[in-house]
């Protein structure tokens, strides 16, 4: 069972902001790693908000499941069940209840408005059919204080959708920062800055991650060259983006994934199965790598 693999999340806050040169000095705020990392996170156990086939599990039921460990010196794992076989026929739309394939989603305990945050991940369970992964953070009282979209996609997809979500929509898509071709080049680091002025979002393989990031020293994105998502102008982030939480999370089906569609549009899942629930709820070991 392999799965999310997050070396270390890393938040910095701005120490102080030099205007003559238009850029910020940051220091360590928040690192997530090692044996405590999902100390700082809740476990979300509801309704999937997106209506996936999807039930997400407590802290003590992912870890007695195996789809979380923890340990110093290791990245942190998130996964799925890929061992039972599930009935399709359920209504996942009914909110009274959680249904479908155990999966994990953890919100981070604290908020930020404005920050560098740095994940380095090993592994994304990207490009199978019936999934979507996503990580990102949100405001309370969705869209009003906005969601920012850092890894996502669905199916067989093999382009990252980084998007903002407020009262207005914008979208850059991008090929080597997902699914299974960003698995093949061994992982890489993400990293979003947000500012009063925009929010930007870079993506490095393995191997081309800058220096003043993996020196742990004081990372200066005007070095790190052009961003792959650059959102600024059109929206007043600081009316839209604010006190925003870190989510992980991986679901299945849903409004997107789920879509009939989108699922049949797809030329490898369309004909693996008549649905995405069917296709989720039958076939565990497609799983394993999610």
């Amino acid at each position: 069972m392999l799965a999310t693999l997050t070396g270390i999340i890393i938040i910095l806050s701005v120490l102080m902001k030099n205007y003559a040169l238009a850029e910020a000095i940051y220091q360590l705020d928040t690192a997530f790693s090692g044996s405590t990392f999902f100390d700082d996170f809740d476990f979300f156990t509801g309704h999937d908000p997106t209506n996936g086939f999807v039930d997400y599990q407590s802290r003590s039921d992912a870890t007695s499941r195996g789809l979380i460990q923890a340990t110093d010196g290791a990245p942190a794992l998130m996964s799925v069940d890929d061992s039972n076989v599930y009935d399709s026929n359920i209504n996942t739309y009914d909110a009274s209840y959680a249904s479908g394939r155990p999966s994990v989603r953890i919100t981070s305990k604290k908020s930020w408005t404005h920050a560098l945050i740095i994940a380095d991940i090993a592994h994304m369970p990207g490009g199978i059919c019936g999934t979507w992964p996503a990580f990102w953070t949100v405001g309370g009282n969705w869209p009003n204080n906005g969601e920012i979209d850092i890894v996502e996609g669905v199916n067989s997809a093999s382009d990252n959708l980084m998007s903002l979500h407020t009262s207005s929509n914008c979208s850059n898509d991008d090929s080597q920062s997902y699914g299974q071709q960003f698995n093949d080049q061994k992982g890489g680091v993400f990293a979003m800055e947000w500012t009063s002025d925009y929010i930007r979002v870079w993506s490095f393989a393995a191997g081309g991650v800058p220096p003043d990031i993996t020196a742990g020293t004081s990372p200066d994105p005007t070095g790190w060259g052009i961003p792959k998502a650059n959102f600024q102008g059109a929206c007043s982030i600081d009316d839209h983006f604010r006190n925003h939480k870190i989510v992980f999370d991986t679901t299945f089906c849903g409004d997107w994934s789920g879509d009939a569609s989108v699922w049949s549009s797809d030329s490898q899942c369309g004909t693996a199965a008549s649905s995405c629930n069917e296709y989720v709820a039958n076939n565990p070991t497609a799983f394993t790598n999610a």
